[in-house]
């Protein structure tokens, strides 16, 4: 069996639909600091989004940058985990190593527009197999004293990618 560290990417898309308790708190945070961001950017009030802003204003694109403190916070109950990723007996199990927040889209007249995404990278994890639409994987291939590795099988998802591989 041929064995790869891959890292996964997850997005995971935040908007006014969402329903995790961690989720909506994202969302509201993420929208009061981006209408706080957004005055520097439209002293004039002229944009009422942030596609608009993007267009027409230079240098908004930092507000990516901006906003995303107002989120760090919230990432902590996820205990170093990524959300969403189950292994087959319904834990989440996947450690990130960094996450990058970007506004999606949002409305500074609009709430129900506001859209987030964090993208979330995992640790390194050894690939060993994939089984159908899951994969076989381990955090640690170190064996233990009888020369055993735990393993994790996970299902493949929308939004979840193979980032990066390394052969071994």
């Amino acid at each position: 069996m041929s064995k790869k560290s891959i890292r996964l990417l997850y997005r995971k898309v935040i908007d006014a639909q969402s329903r995790k308790t961690w989720e909506q708190h994202v969302f509201e945070d993420s929208y009061t600091e981006f209408l706080m961001q957004a005055q520097y950017y439209n002293q004039e009030k002229k944009y009422s989004t942030f596609g608009e802003l993007l267009t027409y204003v230079p240098g908004a694109e930092q507000l990516h940058f901006l906003v995303s403190p107002a989120v760090t916070g919230h990432l902590m109950p996820l205990n170093g985990k990524i959300p969403d990723i189950l292994n087959a007996v319904g834990k989440h199990f996947l450690p990130f190593r960094n996450f990058k927040f970007e506004i999606i889209n949002s409305n500074i007249r609009q709430k129900t527009q506001h859209q987030v995404a964090i993208n979330f990278l995992s640790e390194p994890i050894t690939w060993y197999d994939t089984i159908g639409n899951q994969l076989l994987v381990t955090l640690n291939d170190t064996p233990d004293e009888e020369g055993r590795v735990a393993t994790e099988l996970f299902m493949l998802q929308p939004f979840l990618n193979i980032h990066d591989i390394k052969l071994l």
